[in-house]
């Protein structure tokens, strides 16, 4: 998986942080989610956080969708 690259964040004067990805904005955090989120940007790779807060990131359900029946190669009757 390429690594994320492009996420920026502003944290306000009253406690909001924006997050942009490529110059626009990607979601906005208010109040303990900020809070929570600028502790974790300080301790992990921050491109990863971002896009992991923003939702641009791995979804999980990849193997899932493999092996839906739709997915699967048609048999012959």
């Amino acid at each position: 998986m390429p690594q994320p690259q492009g996420f920026t964040y502003e944290q306000h004067t009253d406690g909001t942080v924006t997050i942009t990805h490529r110059g626009r904005a990607a979601g906005t955090l208010r109040g303990p989610r900020a809070t929570q989120f600028l502790a974790e940007v300080e301790t992990s790779d921050p491109q990863l956080v971002m896009a992991r807060w923003t939702g641009n990131y791995k979804h999980g359900n990849e193997r899932t969708a493999r092996n839906h029946p739709r997915n699967q190669p048609r048999t012959t009757r």
